[in-house]
């Protein structure tokens, strides 16, 4: 159940990964509110707000690897699910903008 709740709200994969996947130049996301966004984002993440993803898919096309992060980790979860239901099979859960940050120093 560990597991479970973790891929959904905890990152996807491991924390190996999301270092590796930042290391190798990812697309970052926060998907949080513009007003969330300017209080402090990971270094070099744009903002795509969740309720924007639609609009916004094809900045997603030919990225390596996409990395999504919000607050809590709820939001990114809701938008690796769209991605991934829009073809997008390269997005890693980062969890917490907070959790992404600290490989982007």
């Amino acid at each position: 159940m560990f597991d479970f709740l973790k891929n959904i709200f905890g990152g996807g994969g491991s924390q190996e990964n999301l270092a590796q996947a930042i290391a190798e130049g990812a697309f970052l996301v926060d998907v949080r509110t513009p007003g969330e966004f300017k209080s402090g984002s990971a270094k070099g993440a744009v903002n795509i707000p969740l309720d924007s993803l639609q609009a916004n898919l094809q900045r997603f096309k030919d990225k390596n690897k996409i990395v999504v992060f919000c607050r809590s980790g709820n939001r990114s979860a809701q938008a690796k699910a769209f991605l991934e239901k829009n073809g997008f099979q390269n997005v890693i859960n980062g969890g917490t903008w907070q959790n992404v940050a600290q490989y982007t120093k």
